[in-house]
């Protein structure tokens, strides 16, 4: 097959359908307009200012980068005397946008990843499902049960939460049977407060609230049951890539350009596709001999398929002056609603042990006054890049921090203690965020302190991307995949069962990919 398919947007989605159609024969083109790859799951961009790190560049869907800036990022400020010697240890770890979680359970992302080279063990850090509390109370799976088949680890998990009494634990067990009874379905217009409105003030503040706005990004009284529960069916019944679990919790070693971005341009650059950074798609039109032709501010791309893989607004543009799109695609798009995710990187003192086995610990959320949900010890999970991209530094990757000092990713170098604790390297995360960078960075940095005892704090960065993800509200209407003969959309906005997912990205993509091949 020698089909010429260009794709516009270089985000996971785009990445993964420039991957799927070069395995399948195709001729591709990729275009980004960004000057990194990566879209919403990428590091950020060195600039001067703070230990090499600074702010990041455009940002978009997941389907390709906004060079107009959707991201709020800025360097941090010492909140102590520690001065340049705290910072120093900030230039061995580069900065995501945001701190990303996988799952067992996203089988084509983790599929993909090991096909493209990676040694996922070397990049991804495994941990049994742990929501737990820096008091020890919440939901884990517990050691002795982490075996066992699904679902009967996450009845163990529900019987054993801490600070749970009986009718918590009881409330919660004939909810999950009552779902699983009724196949993980609901009406298409409930949210989630009302699917989970009878069980027990406990259970909803400690499981409920964090898991929805975690897994969709929406505050439980505005988000989709049904896309909700078809989260838990999968997440805790579902298959997962082996050799994880469905329900264990994935999290990066290396920044988010080492996964998928780097990974998947360097296979392709060796199977001679053509990459193209800094191009923005101004136009699209169909040719009078069938082709695609497709124009930027300084080229002009021909092509017998195209993918728009770029987010949902941008395709929205493209195709307004394009004859053969449906109105109501493009209708559906423009009218999708975003929700930020804010990150705060901050380095600091512990004034108690980290009160985990693991990198990862829920915290209490409430609002906009405690409005993180999660906290991650970037030092525990930063491991040296696989033996499988020795040599990356001869790829033309186009992301600053795959070379210099800022590649570096060992763990921190601590300055002196102003009294014993534990030095750590953190990132808070807020989903749902409603707030501005000041206000988010400020209210985090006290529930950290108030939570964890953090003290004599360095901040590295405050990111808010402000469109992290779409609203996932009770029946919305998401666009299609496909929208002409020949044109096709990949996103994780588009028509499916998931909320906005790095899984969700790459799956929509591999579908265009199969699509244009076909």
């Amino acid at each position: 097959m020698n089909r010429r398919v260009l794709i516009v947007g270089g985000g996971w989605a785009g990445l993964a359908a420039a991957v799927r159609a070069r395995e399948r024969g195709c001729r591709v083109t990729l275009l980004e307009a960004a000057r990194v790859w990566g879209g919403r799951a990428r590091a950020l961009e060195p600039a001067p200012g703070v230990g090499g790190l600074g702010c990041a560049g455009g940002a978009g869907g997941a389907g390709g980068a906004d060079p107009h800036s959707a991201t709020d990022s800025a360097p941090g400020h010492a909140h102590s005397s520690l001065g340049a010697q705290g910072l120093h240890s900030a230039q061995t770890m580069p900065l995501d946008n945001g701190q990303h979680i996988l799952i067992g359970a996203y089988t084509q992302t983790l599929g993909l990843l090991q096909r493209l080279g990676l040694h996922l063990p070397d990049h991804l850090h495994a941990m049994p499902l742990d929501l737990r509390f820096a008091d020890g109370s919440g939901l884990a799976t517990p050691d002795w049960a982490q075996r066992w088949p699904a679902p009967l680890d996450t009845v163990a998990a529900i019987a054993c939460a801490r600070g749970w009494n009986w009718r918590d634990r009881a409330a919660l067990l004939a909810a999950a049977a009552r779902w699983r009874r009724l196949g993980f379905a609901c009406p298409p217009g409930e949210s989630v407060a009302g699917l989970c409105a009878g069980l027990p003030q406990r259970v909803w503040q400690d499981l409920i609230e964090p898991l929805c706005v975690a897994a969709l990004n929406t505050p439980a009284q505005q988000a989709s049951a049904q896309v909700f529960l078809t989260v838990l069916r999968d997440a805790l019944l579902g298959a997962g890539h082996p050799p994880w679990r469905a329900s264990q919790l994935l999290l990066p070693r290396t920044c988010l350009g080492d996964l998928l971005p780097l990974a998947a341009v360097r296979w392709l650059s060796q199977q001679g596709a053509e990459l193209h950074l800094g191009q923005r798609a101004l136009g699209l039109e169909r040719s009078a001999h069938g082709a695609w032709r497709l124009h930027s501010a300084s080229a002009q791309y021909e092509a017998d398929r195209v993918i728009l893989a770029c987010p949902a607004h941008e395709a929205a543009r493209l195709l307004r002056t394009l004859p053969e799109a449906p109105a109501q695609w493009v209708a559906q798009a423009a009218a999708l609603q975003h929700t930020a995710i804010g990150t705060v990187y901050v380095a600091g003192w512990l004034r108690q042990p980290w009160p985990s086995a693991h990198p990862m610990l829920a915290l209490r959320s409430s609002g906009s006054a405690a409005p993180a949900q999660f906290a991650f010890r970037r030092d525990w999970l930063q491991a040296q890049p696989t033996a499988a991209l020795a040599g990356r530094a001869d790829l033309a990757s186009g992301h600053p921090a795959h070379s210099g000092p800022a590649a570096n990713n060992s763990a921190a170098s601590a300055p002196p203690p102003p009294e014993p604790g534990a030095w750590a390297e953190l990132a808070l995360v807020a989903s749902a965020c409603s707030t501005d960078k000041a206000t988010l960075q400020a209210a985090v940095l006290d529930q950290a302190r108030q939570a964890l005892g953090l003290h004599g704090e360095q901040v590295r960065q405050t990111v808010i991307e402000k469109r992290a993800t779409f609203a996932c509200t009770p029946g919305l209407q998401r666009p299609s995949a496909a929208i002409a003969p020949g044109l096709w959309a990949a996103g994780d906005y588009l028509q499916g069962p998931y909320p906005a997912t790095l899984e969700a990205a790459v799956r929509s993509g591999l579908e265009a990919a199969e699509r244009c091949a076909g």
